[in-house]
C-alpha cells in the first residue's frame, strides 16, 4: 500500500517538473529543500507541527539564503530555529569549482568588465560550462538580492545600533567622486548583530542621516535605546530629530584622539594612559573623578585638550547609564570599525567602482556573509542582560 502511495505522489511529481521550463533545476531546488526539512527535523528532534517529548527547539520561520550551483541559482527558504544555528550540509559543502565560477563572474561584473570577456576569462580558468547570458543572469539575480536585504522588514525595537559611513571612490555621470557610504549596524532584542542600513550618499550632512533613519522607520524600526558614534555633528542632529528619548554615546575612541591631537608627542603615551582611566572605571562617579584630577593637573599645560575633554565628557559617558550591558561593547564604535577595516580590505582590491549599484553589490554581498555567520554565533550581548535592562528603561519611562 505505501509503495502504491509513493507511485502516485513521484507521478505528480513528473508531471509538474515536466511542465516546468528547465525540469532538471526544479527538481534540484525541490530535491534541496527536502533534503533541508529532513536534517532540521533531525536538529529540532521532531518534525514541523509534531509534538515529541525528544524535541530539543522549535522551528522559527525561515530566511532567504542565495546558493549558486552549475545549474543555475537558487534561493534557499532555509528553516530557523528557536534555539541553536542551521546552516544546510550540503551549502558548506560547496565545490571550489562553484565558488571559483561565482566568485570569478561577481569580480569580473563590478570591475565593469563586459559579459563577453567574463566568459572568455572563465574559460581561460577551465571553467566551460558559463554563457553570456548565464553571467547576466547571475547579475540580476545578485541585483535583486541586493534589493531584499536592503529592504527587508526591521523589528520593531533595536537596543544599540552603532553608525559610521565609508568613503569609496565611485563613477558617477563620468566623473570619480568620494561618496559616503552610510552603514548601520545594531542588535535585535535577542542579542544577535545585524547589518540594518547600507546607503550611499554624496555627503555624511544631518539630512543624508535622516533620510536613512527615515528609510530605517519606514521599514519597522521604532525605538533605539543607544546610538553610538563619532562626534559627527550630522549623526547627533539626525538622531535628536528621529529617535526621541534615545541617548547618544560618542566613542570613547575617537574621542580620545580628538584631544590627544592637541598633546605634544614626547606627553602622549603619559596622558593617553591616564586619559583611558576615565573609561576604565566601574560606574560613572569614579569615571568623573579621574577626569576631575586630569582637569586640575593639565588645564594650564594643555588647556585646549582640556577644554576639549570638558565639553564632550558627558557624552562619552551614557554607556553608564546602562548598566546590565557590557560596557567594552557600547562605549566605542570598534565593533563597526572592525567590520569597516574587512569591507575596506576588499574594496581596495577593485579601486575606482564603475558604479553605485556595482559597489553595493560588493558591499552587501560581503555583509549577507557575515550576517549568515551572526545567526549561528553566540549572542553579541546577553538576551538576559538585555531584558533587564529593558526593563530598568520601561520602569523609569
Amino acid at each position: 500500500m505505501a509503495q502504491v502511495k509513493d507511485t502516485a505522489y513521484f507521478k505528480k511529481l513528473l508531471v509538474q517538473f515536466m511542465g516546468e521550463a528547465d525540469p532538471l533545476f526544479e527538481m534540484l531546488k525541490w530535491f534541496m529543500h527536502r533534503l533541508m526539512d529532513i536534517e532540521a527535523s533531525g536538529k529540532v528532534g521532531a518534525e514541523k507541527g509534531k509534538h515529541t517529548r525528544e524535541r530539543k527547539t522549535f522551528f522559527s520561520g525561515t530566511r532567504v539564503r542565495r546558493f549558486d550551483t552549475r545549474l543555475g541559482t537558487v534561493y534557499l527558504l532555509v528553516p530557523k530555529l528557536r534555539n541553536g544555528g542551521y546552516i544546510p550540509f550540503f551549502v558548506t559543502e560547496k565545490t571550489r569549482a562553484e565558488q571559483a565560477l561565482v566568485q570569478v563572474v561577481q569580480e569580473a561584473f563590478i570591475n565593469g568588465i563586459s559579459t563577453r570577456k567574463i566568459e572568455r576569462l572563465a574559460k581561460s580558468l577551465g571553467i566551460e560550462n558559463i554563457s553570456a547570458g548565464q553571467v547576466s543572469e547571475i547579475n540580476r539575480d545578485l541585483n535583486r538580492y541586493v534589493d531584499e536585504f536592503r529592504s527587508r522588514p526591521l523589528q520593531k525595537e533595536y537596543p544599540v545600533i552603532w553608525v559610521d559611513a565609508l568613503y569609496e571612490k565611485i563613477r558617477d555621470n563620468d566623473r570619480v567622486v568620494n561618496m559616503a557610504i552610510l552603514v548601520v549596524h545594531g542588535i535585535n532584542l535577542e542579542g544577535k548583530r545585524e547589518i540594518l542600513g547600507v546607503e550611499p550618499m554624496y555627503d555624511e550632512s544631518s539630512a543624508s542621516w535622516g533620510s536613512l533613519f527615515r528609510q530605517l522607520k519606514a521599514r519597522g524600526l521604532d525605538r533605539v535605546w543607544l546610538v553610538v558614534s563619532d562626534a559627527h555633528q550630522g549623526i547627533q542632529h539626525a538622531v535628536r530629530e528621529h529617535f526621541l528619548n534615545c541617548s547618544w554615546q560618542r566613542c570613547k575612541v575617537h574621542f580620545m584622539r580628538n584631544i590627544q591631537a592637541h598633546v605634544r608627542h614626547q606627553d602622549k603615551v603619559r596622558f593617553g594612559d591616564r586619559l583611558k582611566q576615565i573609561w576604565l572605571q566601574p560606574d560613572r562617579k569614579g569615571a568623573l573623578r579621574i577626569a576631575q584630577a586630569m582637569i586640575e593637573d593639565y588645564g594650564d599645560k594643555y588647556p585646549v585638550a582640556i577644554q576639549c575633554l570638558e565639553e564632550g565628557l558627558e557624552d562619552s559617558l551614557q554607556f553608564y547609564g546602562f548598566e546590565f550591558l557590557d560596557k567594552r561593547k557600547i562605549s566605542s564604535t570598534n565593533v563597526l570599525e572592525r567590520l569597516n577595516k574587512e569591507i575596506r580590505r576588499r574594496s581596495r582590491v577593485v579601486g575606482v567602482f564603475p558604479s553605485k549599484d556595482s559597489y553595493l553589490r560588493l558591499l552587501v554581498c560581503y555583509l549577507l556573509e557575515y550576517s549568515e555567520d551572526w545567526t549561528t554565533e553566540k549572542s553579541y550581548i546577553s538576551k538576559d542582560a538585555l531584558l533587564s535592562q529593558r526593563a530598568v528603561l520601561d520602569s523609569a519611562a
